[in-house]
């Protein structure tokens, strides 16, 4: 028998490491599993078998737990054995249940470890051969006590149940044909899974929702798949954006009523939420406390001081610990809960109501940026206080409480100077607090400055590229972050020392306390300080939090102020007076008056328009206006829209629906055919009329997915042609009674341009009013009325042939500009054999069919890539050795554990001391407490400083590492990632890394060490506590890896779903004017509530997982104390230390909280290390060649002469893309012009691109003087070139720095180019001059004025090879033509290479090359072209010719 006891202990032992090794491998591979599909295990296998096993091993586990337990109670010397047998049963219930359920998810056969089925075989065959043993050596002896004693009963029980288990273990799956039958449960299991998910808050009972039950089929549902928007249960009716918005609107009405302001009507729409959620807090609050008050008990009993020194009363005391603990536990869980629950309703509400207003605001209104700054900053601001608002009255309860239990303990006088030391910290606290955030402040100015520069520079990245300026850009990008890193720095210095006093105000407070017992000889004990002790800690949080608690109030006071004034903003209706149609044969009557753009905005340059006599414009009319660039043709078209502000005068009267069209394009994110319908039900035969008049068919066709084509954000996938042309169509299959069209010719080509004119404004709107904007005069005669605008106001109005008739006006100058330009290129005057007649129907038809718009990039956008699964260890590694190589970082763990044995030393010091009466006395108490105290001071004063310093190293390397990357890499990586792709990575993701991440990932390891520390100090007092953590350890991790799968996935799925409503609300502000005009103000409203619901819903059940887990983790961890409080009372009183039993159980105290800490820490860290991944993803883009080669540097006068080769030129984007240049071969001669024209994608941008070394050639090379390109640096290519590219682009800045951005030239040169582009008057008109502002994205200049800015910076480069593509596009027929005279007179001695749609543009070069698909299809002098009628060249100034003449577009 002794034998067969050192062999069951010894094995006993082995079996426990096996398990306990097996078990945490096992949890931790199944964690980084993403997305097994699950079945629910009492439906799948044989069940019978595995739910018996696991049942059996649960009885067997419960038997040995109790025979130990009694063994223990009854004071009998409880073997070694005993305890391992017990430990290793328990484990093996918990392994046999957790290999159950994960062999159900991975979808396979039964089967359990076999470490598990060894230990049961030799289990079964030791219990079957003791037994037999003990029957044979008591065989004369047996009776019924025989089997009544403990021992043998427990024997008697498991061997049968261990038979069992053995016979289970060689059980099989149950035949084929039941395999398949389960299959065919897994869809009524899925489906069953979806109705249970359905308002599964919304109908979970009481218990369900106090134990956040409910969410178990959202976690079930997680760990089967990837979640998506559709597993998500939809959120309460309460949280609904519709619900909260309409009770905050009724709120506010009945405010307004009585005077009141928004703060009241928020507080009067949530009243009765809040009395809930102030109950619960009030009760955990209550309940945190009895712990310190019980305390003195607790440690009386075990000194044997109190009167009941019972077992029973000490059982007692630690159940009423477990008890208050739990209900602390709860109703904190339920407080958090039930705060982000009024925090979503508030956001709801708020971001509805904000958007409500931005689509009714006057044009003129806060900005586009300010709106937005309210979503993310104001109404964020607002949610998260719904966190502090019960502190307000928390705090001095917290307070109150704390000195009741310090009076009852220790007296009057130490009561007070805590008390008052309370004060002095707060006092301390709050400059520091102030401090923090006035350089908080600081920092967001930095920081807004610096992305308001990153986000232009990513927009406009292909134009710095293109001039060689991304450098200098890149380092006025980091001359910001580097004041921003300055600000960061004596930020996290300053928290720093926030952090200090946090860590030891309650040293601070204790110390204070005691010196005062001493001097008013108030008797110190055990129970009495180790009570203050527990009472100090609860008493640190709501101390640190006071001035954050205050900050928050002023900064949530300013939050609603600014929204309440956002909201008091005048309404758009009041400028115009919309009427309906059917009252009068009048479509617009304009009275005279005075509009005018909003005066405080001092970016504005745009004309006001003066309305001088009265104009009535028919039903069925066709109104044409025209005028030179900033004539105030635009403003016109906005002023009958109600746009503009009426200063004085009449209101404009508008009979009838509207459509708009504006001149620079708005197109939503979405399909092609839902930017077209907009709302609007499918008339199928109208839409394709709509499609055909509109020139679609042919990109529709070109589209692999047709008109249900995706159009990415604001249209970057689509030509500027096809963004026109689909607004267009939007505006048509409105079939509304008035349009208005704002230049809608100005981005297609000739051909397109005639077929738009004719079969949409004079076919399918024949009937209609329309009014239309339009720089070419070929479309005037068709016009029933024109009006010519100049400084805005309209000289002159009439027909065509009206104005015509006088020879000085202001109509007859420009057409004679028109007719200028088209008598240089007409073909009749130099060769009449070259037909002028318009072309044939069927042939205008076959040149329609031909129109292919093809995008001549690398395609659209691609979807971000998103790791799955766990963040990768490399990403951890990364981050940690950033600064200093990592260096620092096990300096900083040595701190952090030397402190915690300093504080530790010190509370033990103070309590056991106090016991020790003689032997030491109060000064030599004192002295010790103290320099413990001090010299754990300094250690945490060194770990937070130098937190604080590799923090700030860390943040600037991975900003350095990405932001360099991002600017080094090619054009392609732009095309393909949207800029706010970019803007995420540059703010929301650097600004965790700042200020977030360091804290959290130190918060987690800090937490970690406090908990070890705990364990070690229990484990001091009864080994017994280091089996209990054995047993919690795996069931900590197997919650913690459950948890995360789904937890990981929601947090993403909530950053994923706040972005479409920024994005929404950035669309609608865009396009405020059309959506207002189109009267889809519902249509939109309706949309962002959807998506409001979308984000509302992901997060309700994001903040529910985090509490899912606390309960759990809280319930189990008050559990753990509880056993351990049951241990220090039943263990006899000589075998342990009372001092350090109290100190176990003042630490314990918060044992619950610090382990939820700990696992919601690692989960946290987890999901915000995403951001470091994020970054790291952009650190490593691949680059662009290099911007300059030492050994390969062309000489600095290069290029000398402007000879640029072509030879056998092959391109394309993407290997798996079709050939965009081949064979292109041909030299543009030195000092030539050279004209480039050819269809939509016929390769003309590709070959600019390709000068510019933006794509590199497949095959081939291009020279410059000999010097071969592809050779050199991009930087010595590039700044040798000039460039105006197609769409005009300005920087927010002066006219100084746009047109000068280097600071390279002196004033003088920049008036000579700005006269030489005629812009010198319009500058002159402010007082600023060259300093006059230009606003972002130069919306305060017109188009046309935009294209002579760059025009203006071009001159100044003065470069001896300048490609000018589509430089003109926008500009009236007029100043074009000086424009061009300029263009010639200033680039004399340079080569020029001109891409053209308008054939004047050309006409007048010395080369023209043809493109066709990719080819060159000719390539000679002009004159020559023109002289062969079969040639494309000629062809397209046969057709510009034909449009150009009138009566084509005559109304029939």
């Amino acid at each position: 028998m002794v034998v067969l006891d050192a062999l069951l202990g010894t094995v006993n032992v082995a079996f426990l490491y096996a398990i306990l090794i097996w078990l945490l491998v096992d949890s931790l591979r199944q964690s980084t599993l993403s997305h097994v599909r699950v079945v629910d295990c009492f439906k799948r296998g044989p069940m019978v078998f595995a739910v018996s096993t696991v049942l059996s091993c649960a009885v067997i586990s419960v038997m040995n737990m109790a025979l130990a337990f009694y063994q223990y109670s009854s004071r009998k010397i409880i073997g070694f054995n005993s305890v391992s047998l017990a430990l290793t049963w328990v484990l093996a219930t918990i392994v046999s249940f957790y290999s159950m359920r994960t062999k159900v998810r991975e979808n396979k056969r039964f089967g359990f470890p076999l470490v598990l089925i060894l230990w049961w075989v030799f289990a079964c065959s030791i219990d079957a051969i003791l037994l037999s043993l003990k029957l044979v050596k008591g065989f004369e002896s047996i009776d019924l006590w025989f089997f009544l004693s403990e021992d043998n009963v427990v024997d008697s029980v498991s061997l049968p149940l261990l038979v069992l288990l053995c016979f289970n273990v060689c059980a099989r799956e149950n035949s084929d044909v039941e395999q398949e039958q389960q299959l065919l449960l897994e869809k009524e299991e899925e489906s069953s899974m979806e109705e249970e998910d359905e308002e599964a808050f919304t109908n979970a009972s009481m218990w369900s929702k106090l134990a956040f039950r409910w969410l178990n089929p959202i976690f079930k549902a997680g760990r089967i798949k990837k979640l998506e928007l559709g597993h998500i249960p939809p959120v309460p009716p309460s949280e609904t954006a519709e619900n909260a918005s309409s009770v905050l609107e009724e709120s506010l009405r009945k405010q307004k009523l009585e005077g009141g302001s928004l703060t009241k009507a928020i507080a009067y729409s949530l009243w009765k939420s809040l009395a809930l959620n102030a109950v619960l807090a009030g009760v955990n609050t209550g309940a945190s406390y009895i712990g310190p008050l019980l305390i003195t008990n607790f440690v009386n009993f075990l000194l044997g001081d109190d009167g009941d020194s019972s077992i029973q009363y000490g059982l007692l005391l630690a159940f009423i610990f477990f008890l208050a603990k739990t209900v602390e536990s709860l109703s904190q869980r339920q407080w958090y809960f039930g705060a982000q629950r009024i925090g979503i309703r508030v956001r709801a509400a708020l971001i509805s109501l904000i958007y409500g207003k931005s689509l009714l605001m006057k044009c003129a209104g806060p900005t586009q940026g300010r709106i937005i700054n309210l979503i993310n900053v104001d109404v964020e601001r607002i949610g998260d206080f719904c966190w502090y608002i019960h502190g307000v009255w928390l705090l001095p309860v917290q307070i109150i409480l704390a000195l009741v239990i310090l009076y009852i303990n220790l007296g009057g006088t130490p009561s007070f100077a805590a008390f008052g030391v309370t004060i002095l910290v707060m006092v301390c606290n709050t400059p520091l607090a102030n401090k923090q955030e006035g350089l908080h402040s600081k920092i967001m100015e930095a920081k807004d400055s610096r992305i308001k520069v990153t986000s232009e520079t990513m927009k406009n990245i292909r134009i710095l590229k293109l001039h060689s300026w991304e450098t200098s850009f890149l380092q006025k990008l980091l001359q910001l972050r580097e004041i921003e890193r300055g600000w960061l720095q004596k930020y996290l210095y300053t928290c720093s020392a926030v952090a200090t006093l946090f860590w030891t105000s309650p040293t601070l407070v204790s110390v204070v306390t005691f010196g005062a017992c001493i001097l008013v000889k108030t008797e110190l004990t055990t129970a009495t300080v180790l009570s203050a002790l527990a009472t100090f800690r609860i008493l640190q949080e709501p101390i640190y939090n006071l001035p954050e608690l205050i900050s928050m109030i002023i900064q949530t006071k300013v939050s609603v102020d600014r929204i309440h004034e956002f909201i008091k903003e005048d309404d758009q209706n009041q400028f115009i007076n919309k009427l309906t149609s059917k009252i009068s044969e009048v479509a617009i009557e304009i009275k005279p008056g005075e509009y005018a753009w909003e005066t405080n905005d001092q970016t504005h340059t745009k004309p006001a328009i003066q309305i001088t006599g009265k104009l009535v414009i028919k039903k069925g009319q066709k109104v044409a206006v025209c005028g030179s660039v900033g004539s105030g043709k635009s403003s016109l078209l906005c002023c009958l829209l109600g746009e503009i502000p009426l200063v004085s005068g009449a209101v404009t009267k508008v009979y009838g629906t509207r459509s708009y069209v504006p001149q620079s394009p708005w197109i939503q994110s979405g399909t092609v055919r839902e930017n077209i319908l907009f709302g609007k039900q499918m008339k199928k035969e109208f839409y394709e009329d709509v499609l055909d008049g509109c020139a679609l068919h042919q990109d529709i066709n070109m589209w692999g997915d047709g008109d249900l084509n995706l159009v990415e954000e604001r249209g970057i996938n689509l030509s500027g042609g096809q963004k026109q042309r689909i607004q267009l169509a939007r505006a048509v299959y409105n079939d509304s009674d008035i349009y208005f069209l704002d230049d809608p010719f100005s981005a297609v080509d000739a051909h397109t341009g005639t077929h738009l004119f004719k079969k949409c404004l004079m076919k399918l709107l024949y009937d209609k009013t329309v009014v239309y904007a339009t720089h070419q005069l070929e479309f005037l005669e068709a016009a029933d009325l024109i009006l010519v605008m100049k400084d805005g106001k309209i000289v002159e109005s009439g027909s065509y042939k009206e104005l015509i008739a006088c020879p000085n006006s202001e109509l007859v100058q420009q057409m004679a500009a028109h007719e200028e330009t088209v008598h240089e290129i007409n073909p009749c005057q130099e060769d009449d054999s070259v037909s002028c007649r318009p072309c044939q129907k069927n042939q205008m038809e076959v040149a329609e069919e031909n129109i292919q718009e093809i995008m001549e990039d690398w395609g659209r956008s691609k979807e971000e890539e998103a790791e799955t699964g766990r963040v990768k260890w490399s990403v951890y590694s990364t981050f940690v050795t950033s600064a200093y190589k990592g260096a620092l970082v096990p300096v900083i763990l040595l701190c952090q554990i030397l402190f915690q044995v300093m504080q530790m030393g010190s509370n033990y010091w103070i309590s056991w001391a106090t016991e020790q009466k003689g032997r030491v006395n109060n000064k030599q108490l004192m002295r010790t407490f103290v320099l413990l105290s001090l010299t754990g001071t300094i250690f945490i004063l060194g770990r937070t400083v130098l937190m604080a310093a590799v923090a700030v190293e860390t943040a600037q390397r991975l900003f350095l590492g990405m932001i360099t990357s991002v600017f080094r890499a090619p054009v392609s990586f732009f095309v393909t990632t949207p800029s706010s792709r970019i803007m995420s990575r540059s703010s929301t993701d650097q600004s965790i890394v700042d200020t977030d991440i360091p804290y959290r990932l130190a918060g987690l390891v800090f937490a970690l060490i406090q908990l070890l520390s705990i364990i070690v100090l229990m484990s001091q007092v009864a080994w017994q506590v280091i089996l209990l953590f054995f047993a919690v350890l795996p069931i900590s991790i197997w919650y913690q890896a459950y948890y995360i799968t789904t937890a990981r996935e929601l947090a993403r799925m909530v950053g994923i779903r706040k972005a479409p409503i920024l994005h929404h609300f950035s669309e609608s502000i865009a396009g405020a004017a059309t959506i207002r005009c189109f009267n889809q103000e519902k249509l939109f409203f309706t949309k962002v509530k959807a998506l409001i619901d979308d984000y509302s819903r992901v997060a309700f059940h994001n903040f529910g997982t985090m509490e899912w887990l606390s309960v759990r983790i809280n319930f189990l961890f008050n559990l753990v104390f509880y056993f351990v409080l049951v241990i220090l009372v039943t263990l006899p009183r000589s075998t342990i230390d009372p001092s350090l039993a109290g100190l176990v159980a003042t630490y314990g105290l918060n044992l619950n909280v610090l382990q939820a800490w700990v696992i919601w820490n690692l989960c946290n860290v987890e999901n915000k290390m995403i951001s470091v991944e994020r970054i790291l993803q952009f650190s490593s883009i691949p680059s662009e060649a290099p911007l300059i080669i030492q050994d390969c540097r062309p000489e600095p006068e290069w290029p000398k002469e402007g000879k640029v080769e072509l030879r056998n030129l092959h391109i394309r984007y993407d290997p798996a893309a079709p050939m965009v240049l081949k064979c292109v071969t041909c030299v543009f001669p030195a000092q030539k012009k050279i004209g480039v024209v050819g269809r939509t994608g016929s390769g003309k941008s590709t070959l600019v691109q390709a000068l510019f070394r933006v794509v590199e050639p497949l095959e081939g090379s291009i020279l410059i003087d000999g010097v071969d390109i592809s050779k050199i640096g991009l930087q010595d290519l590039r700044s040798k070139l000039g460039i105006i590219p197609q769409d005009p682009t300005l920087f927010l800045g002066t006219v100084r720095t746009n047109l000068d951005p280097l600071e390279q030239h002196e004033d003088q040169e920049l008036w000579e180019v700005l006269s030489k582009c005629h812009l010198a008057e319009i500058v002159r008109r402010d007082q600023r001059l060259l300093d006059a502002p230009v606003a972002e994205n130069g919306e305060n200049w017109s188009v046309g004025q935009r294209q002579l800015v760059c025009l203006a910076r071009l001159l100044l480069k003065k470069r001896r090879i300048l490609v000018l593509d589509e430089a003109t596009a926008s500009i009236d027929t007029a100043t074009d033509n000086l424009i061009q005279k300029t263009i010639r007179e200033e680039t004399s001695g340079c080569t020029v290479i001109t891409v053209a749609h308008r054939i004047p543009t050309v006409i007048d070069n010395d080369r023209v090359l043809v493109l066709d698909e990719g080819t060159i299809v000719e390539y000679d002098e002009p004159a020559q072209l023109l002289q062969n009628n079969s040639s494309s060249f000629s062809k397209l100034v046969t057709e510009f010719f034909r449009r150009s003449s009138q009566s084509n577009f005559q109304k029939r």
